[in-house]
């Protein structure tokens, strides 16, 4: 169980290294490895580390270690550019909480009702993870209380300069004590990260992960020639070219978006939108479909994909390539996690050539051309196997994921096998159950009580 204090020479508490072994993790990550002991000598850091490098779990240790656990103030603040970044970090950081007693974790991101969130910071709170924005309003309103904060961490930093959150959290950070710890996390390195380094902290441990031949992704890269007419049916023929369980598609706008996914629907191919445009219930809902595999793909834009956690993608397509390498960079990472491999098309026109030549130098490769047919297979499908179900109850209702799987396995006698993920919000639940079964099922769970009560349930399209 101490393995994890012997590999670095830290002392862990007992409870944490045994919850961590409970949870699976038997070795530290090299950016865990590279930036705890200076995250525990309560060292300012500057680490650049990619999403997905166990980055949260190295600062969640860090803050939880510091906490005073009876006392309700805020103690430690994360900042995250997106909502689905927040609400990863929040979920990580609870998991890993458990080894205190009573310890409260809360979410505050814009496009989330305003009232809970006030009550839940009256009720206290040790540890606000959040969107720049939306905790602003709630320091300008005098609910959320920064001058005890111990612990600041700035994630994904290089993303909200680019967002153009940079004031929001120099207002934020002038509500917080200076001799607060410091750390900030980027995937990129640009001369702004550098410059609000020297700002916000006090001689930071300056902490590089190189991606290495192991942590680098197998990642194969395609291109295919195109031209701006014939860009949707070159990507439809991609889809029959490779036929993905499931894939991301980028494209660099919100319109573009939209265009993709009606058009892939209207060509019998699963797909949904995700886009700043989308009120966040919608939002929501498209991340439950693609990741419980009720939604084959994604067509996103940069900003609306970050804080994707999907492990089962596996072709990321850019049908709009970015003129910005490490975004490309960030977007075919999206594939080929977690030891499988992924593979990534780009879609070109003459005018990317120099994007074309950017990238063969960045991986040092030599552009491989996909043969596509030249002529459509107007008989391709690409339907989802799972469909969702959607539940009109969720946390605030005392609806619990267990419930759900009572409902369907003593309620109607599937085997729990055959349940998909399950997803609990505040007022909804949606649940992944397979195609072809869920029209029966669903049928079945209107006539029956969940919990002794009547629950409102539908397919969700």
């Amino acid at each position: 169980m101490t393995h994890f204090s012997h590999q670095l020479d830290i002392q862990l508490p007992a409870k944490l290294t045994h919850l961590l072994s409970d949870l699976g993790f038997e070795t530290f990550t090299p950016v865990q490895a590279a930036t705890l002991p200076a995250i525990l000598a309560k060292q300012d850091v500057l680490a650049q580390a990619q999403t997905g490098s166990g980055k949260t779990l190295a600062f969640a240790i860090g803050m939880l270690l510091k906490i005073n656990p009876r006392y309700f103030g805020v103690q430690a603040l994360v900042i995250c550019p997106t909502r689905e970044l927040a609400d990863q970090v929040s979920k990580e950081t609870r998991k890993v909480a458990r080894f205190l007693q009573n310890i409260k974790v809360l979410s505050l991101c814009g496009g989330m009702p305003f009232g809970p969130q006030i009550s839940s910071l009256e009720h206290g709170a040790h540890i606000v993870v959040g969107t720049p924005g939306r905790l602003l309003e709630h320091v300008r309103k005098g609910t959320l209380q920064l001058n005890n904060l111990q612990t600041l961490v700035l994630d994904e930093a290089d993303r909200m300069l680019d967002m153009g959150f940079i004031d929001s959290i120099r207002t934020l950070v002038k509500e917080t004590p200076n001799n607060r710890q410091t750390l900030l996390f980027s995937a990129t390195y640009p001369d702004s990260i550098q410059s609000i380094s020297q700002e916000l902290q006090n001689t930071p441990a300056n902490i590089l992960i190189e991606t290495t031949e192991t942590t680098r992704p197998d990642i194969q890269q395609y291109f295919v020639k195109t031209s701006k007419e014939e860009k949707l049916d070159s990507l439809l023929k991609t889809l029959q070219h490779i036929a993905p369980r499931q894939a991301v598609v980028f494209c660099n706008t919100k319109a573009e978006c939209q265009t993709v996914a009606d058009f892939l629907d209207q060509h019998k191919v699963s797909a949904k939108a995700l886009h700043g445009d989308l009120e966040q219930k919608m939002r929501d809902l498209v991340l439950v479909q693609f990741s419980n595999a009720s939604c084959r793909l994604l067509i996103a834009t940069d900003v609306a994909a970050r804080g994707i956690d999907v492990k089962d993608v596996d072709a990321v397509i850019n049908f709009d390539t970015t003129r910005d390498i490490d975004v490309h960079t960030h977007r075919i990472g999206r594939t080929g996690r977690a030891g499988s491999k992924g593979i990534a098309v780009n879609l070109v026109t003459e005018k990317d050539n120099y994007k074309v030549q950017e990238i063969e130098k960045r991986f040092a490769i030599t552009a491989d051309y996909l043969q596509l047919n030249t002529q459509l297979d107007l008989d391709f499908r690409l339907l989802p196997t799972m469909a969702t179900i959607g539940f009109d109850a969720g946390r605030k209702d005392k609806l619990r994921p267990g419930d759900i799987v009572g409902a369907l396995t003593a309620g109607i006698g599937l085997q729990k096998e055959e349940i998909g993920k399950i997803h609990v919000f505040d007022r909804k639940a949606y649940v992944a159950i397979n195609n072809q079964q869920a029209r029966s099922i669903l049928q079945k769970l209107q006539q029956n009580k969940i919990k002794g009560r009547a629950i409102k349930v539908r397919i969700v399209r």
